[in-house]
């Protein structure tokens, strides 16, 4: 058997790549990339593998959620750390709701890629090549911007790298306190609009209140100041993946040295291309995205391709059907694991089929379309017996009004306000966290559920 090398990927299919005019320039980018420290390492990898394991069996819940795509021009500490504070927030309603530990994976520190449903773009009349995310070309509307960068991808490799400290540095210096965290979270219920929210948050508080009382917060106190925080993207651009791909020493596999985790589109999944190669080999946790076209065959071939081993907490496959779809779209998907026996995660990832044109123009994603399809997920789950294992979303903790509806109602026309993605519309920080309040409520339906099931 021929051992996988990391440059296997270029003698398969490609797409959604660019094409490079200075092979040059891209060799010596490459080369550059190839000399920098790995941006994470293989001991967390193998971390969170273990504990997306416990999320497969239900021991644990994965929130994975960040920005569409990350930017060069609005990198900022400040931006950072409300992303990262929302998630806690979001993680500790959950973590009530589920009375499991919840796994927290960024969409950070790597996510400068996208693909594009058409290569060129129209304006006025003018066709140019589309955006395909900062890594690799630029925004503004003209020919020079939209020409393939190679020197690009250094600029993104030292954006994720400072990404990671300072979110190490949030982890274990303290702004995770668990009490700090709930502090904000009580923020969000005052006033009538969040009124429903506020008992879980009274609940949450009695609880933090009865642990000061026993004593436990100081004999915990590690445990209740500090989090472990992950990071993940899409493995798209693979000259970048390639470039930063080292051999673990300790276990004599390759890891993607980019993220922690690293996924595949919906549109780079085919079993013989070179997404699907490349991912195959390492041995991060690897994502799947699943869409309305995936069939029960492919996903078969996929598992086989992705996961030989069969490990737990491998392959996590990231539905992403729609509102109104998941009951037609779920269920075959299911039953293709349950006929290989496979081990798998299952995420929801309500943002990609729920997108739409506003009646101002904007492209949308409205909160109460968000919601029905993790409330579809769940009851699908929960009819088959099996385990929603977690949720996936493009947010962010910025004051964006790019998705409308939620307490604080985005309406249409509050769009134009501060419509500042790139690419698609982004939750902003008061709609992820009342959606984790909602998805606590399913989680502590579906508990009660299980436990009368058990006692019966």
């Amino acid at each position: 058997m021929v051992e996988w090398q990391k440059s296997d990927w270029r003698k398969k299919p490609r797409i959604q790549m660019p094409t490079y005019s200075d092979n040059a320039a891209l060799n010596a980018v490459e080369g550059k990339l190839s000399s920098y420290p790995p941006l994470v390492f293989a001991g967390e990898a193998r971390r969170l593998k273990a504990q997306l394991g416990a999320v497969s069996r239900g021991e644990a819940f994965l929130l994975q959620g960040g920005d569409c795509a990350e930017s060069f021009s609005d990198f900022s500490a400040d931006g950072i750390r409300d992303t990262f504070k929302v998630m806690l927030q979001m993680a500790m309603v959950l973590t009530y709701g589920a009375k499991v530990p919840v796994v927290k994976v960024g969409r950070m520190a790597g996510q400068f890629a996208k693909p594009r449903s058409a290569d060129m773009e129209t304006k006025d009349g003018v066709e140019l090549p589309s955006y395909r995310g900062d890594i690799i070309n630029d925004l503004d509307f003209t020919p020079e911007a939209r020409i393939p960068n190679p020197d690009k991808m250094l600029q993104a490799y030292l954006q994720a790298a400072a990404t990671l400290n300072l979110l190490r540095a949030f982890s274990t210096g303290g702004y995770a306190d668990v009490h700090k965290v709930h502090a904000w979270t009580l923020g969000f219920t005052q006033g009538d609009e969040a009124e429903k929210y506020r008992e879980m948050a009274n609940r949450i508080s009695d609880t933090l209140d009865f642990m000061e009382a026993a004593g436990i917060r100081k004999e915990a106190s590690h445990a209740l100041e500090t989090v472990e925080f992950y990071t993940s993207h899409e493995a798209l651009l693979l000259e970048y993946e390639e470039a930063l791909t080292r051999l673990d020493s300790t276990s004599g596999k390759w890891l993607a040295g980019s993220g922690h985790m690293v996924w595949i589109g919906d549109r780079t999944r085919q079993p013989d291309g070179a997404h699907v190669e490349f991912c195959a080999g390492v041995q991060n946790p690897i994502g799947l995205k699943c869409g309305p076209s995936m069939t029960t065959g492919h996903l078969k071939a996929l598992m086989a391709k992705l996961n030989p081993q069969n490990e737990a907490g491998r392959l996590t496959l990231i539905a992403r059907f729609g509102a109104g779809q998941v009951g037609e779209n779920l269920p075959r998907l299911i039953k293709a694991v349950q006929e290989e026996g496979a081990n798998v995660v299952w995420t929801c990832d309500p943002m990609h089929g729920n997108t739409i044109k506003s009646s101002t123009g904007y492209k949308t994603r409205p909160f109460d379309s968000v919601l029905r399809e993790v409330r579809e997920f769940f009851g699908v789950h929960n009819a088959e017996g099996t385990v929603p294992g977690g949720v996936h979303f493009e947010m962010t903790g910025a004051d964006v009004t790019e998705c409308t509806g939620g307490v604080r109602a985005v309406t249409d026309e509050d769009l134009s306000d501060r419509y500042h993605t790139a690419c698609d519309p982004r939750l902003n920080a008061s709609q992820a966290l009342e959606l984790a309040f909602l998805v606590a409520e399913e989680l502590s339906a579906r508990r009660t559920v299980m436990a009368q099931s058990k006692a019966d």
